[in-house]
């Protein structure tokens, strides 16, 4: 059947579920049909005319209804307010089947319980809630209408074989309206766990697909890296020397500053491409994290000095040790004051900030730009994921890399983006406890 609902839009799922239960609805009553054709044709069901008329009056409802629904599913429109429609309708053709098979007693009232695996299906556990208060509420009708007589049975049925008394309604009514909120319950509960185990699957899929996505990057940038970077750095030492001649003039030197520095940044690009590729794991150390902070706050100042924006350095003069790999860690400060500064307008300032604090010590780069978006915030750490238009989204990709593979001794990252603008990442490593402990050490007081 051709939906009409474009692929990747939010109401794909519910369309496809709908097909399939239209279909499989459709299957079901053929087989109804054909039973009831085969035992009325072997004069089995002859004697009751006027419950089989109902009977086929039922089926071909059901098969003009299964017309509606693919109608309606063609248009794409209004596909929660069909889910519910069909529950209803089922539940009212499930009460024809009773009402000539037995009544209250019917062995047909399991179909009420069906309706509820098909509303867990369709909408999940408010389908299946909503299916069976719809079953037990006309079931429960049902019954009401044959105690007061509103109902009669069928004239070519035994009438001693459908109950009207209260105290023989009250017996299956009970039974029958437990066993569909029992069924109701578990199929809602399933219903939600495959949610969240389809969630997980998704995410499980998105991983390997990233995973597939690094690892072919990997294979092309160990090919690439030998073949750009000699080149590379032949270009920047040329630029180099060549701006410092003499005779160069003002426009000139302009243009050996722009050619130096977009292949300084393609030269980041390489190192994050392999560095991305080719992860290492990380070597727990003492790291002087204050003394890693200036040092790359003073080689970003020295770098963006072109950009007109600003880095500096606020914390502890002394030392703050962390339990981290020092030269990843200065991968992951760089990484992220390049991309505030490249977040940043002409004239703003980045703000590297060290904060020792009881159960740790927090890093953290904040920059003055337009801020994340918040549908953004859940994908900046996405490999190829970026929302500038220089960008290729590998810079945050490997922070994040680091950072869980620093997880083990206790290191995290946050982003905080407020609506006034600007974004904060910070990134809490563990304190250096042994090298605490060694610093407030007496003099000459031996380590044993």
């Amino acid at each position: 059947m051709e939906l009409g609902v474009r692929p990747g839009v939010p109401g794909e799922g519910l369309a496809q579920r709908l097909a399939w239960i239209t279909g499989l609805r459709l299957a079901f009553l053929t087989v109804l049909l054909v039973a009831t054709a085969f035992l009325y044709l072997r004069g089995e069901l002859s004697e009751y005319p006027i419950s089989l008329r109902v009977v086929f009056a039922t089926i071909a409802s059901g098969y003009a209804l299964a017309a509606l629904y693919g109608v309606v599913l063609r248009s794409g429109k209004q596909l929660h307010t069909l889910a519910y429609t069909q529950i209803v309708l089922d539940q009212i053709t499930w009460t024809a089947i009773v009402y000539v098979t037995g009544g209250a007693t019917s062995g047909a009232t399991s179909f009420y319980a069906l309706t509820c695996l098909v509303g867990a299906i369709l909408v999940g556990v408010r389908g299946a809630v909503f299916a069976a208060v719809v079953g037990i509420a006309i079931y429960a009708s049902l019954c009401g209408a044959f105690r007061y007589a509103w109902v009669l049975p069928p004239h070519d049925q035994i009438a001693v074989g459908y109950i009207v008394n209260v105290k023989e309604l009250i017996y299956p009514l009970l039974v029958n309206a437990l066993g569909i909120a029992v069924v109701s319950m578990l199929a809602g509960y399933l219903a939600e766990r495959l949610r969240i185990t389809g969630g997980a699957l998704e995410i499980a899929q998105q991983r390997a697909e990233q995973a597939e996505r690094l690892a072919v990057l990997g294979r092309v940038a160990a090919g690439l890296a030998h073949e750009i970077r000699n080149p590379l750095g032949s270009i920047r030492g040329s630029i180099e020397l060549l701006r410092e001649s003499p005779g160069m003039s003002d426009e000139d030197k302009q243009l050996c500053d722009i050619v130096h520095r977009e292949s300084a940044r393609l030269a980041n690009l390489v190192d994050d491409m392999m560095n991305l590729s080719k992860p290492r794991p990380p070597e727990a150390q003492s790291v002087d994290v204050a003394a890693l902070a200036r040092e790359v706050v003073a080689l970003a100042a020295r770098a963006e000095r072109s950009s007109d924006v600003s880095v500096e350095y606020v914390g502890p003069v002394g030392a703050a040790r962390a339990r981290c790999d020092g030269e990843q860690m200065r991968q992951v400060l760089w990484n992220l004051v390049r991309n505030a500064v490249q977040a940043s307008a002409a004239g703003s300032a980045v703000t590297v900030r060290v904060e020792p604090e009881p159960a740790g010590i927090e890093l953290s780069v904040e920059d003055r730009g337009s801020g994340i978006a918040p549908e953004d915030v859940g994908r900046i750490f996405d490999a190829f994921y970026t929302t500038r238009s220089h960008g290729v989204g590998i810079g945050l990709a490997v922070v994040k890399r680091i950072i869980d593979d620093h997880a083990r001794m206790g290191a995290r990252i946050m982003v905080e983006s407020p609506p006034g603008g600007g974004a904060r990442f910070r990134v809490l490593l563990s304190a250096d406890l042994s090298g605490l402990r060694a610093s407030m050490r007496p003099p000459g007081a031996s380590a044993g």
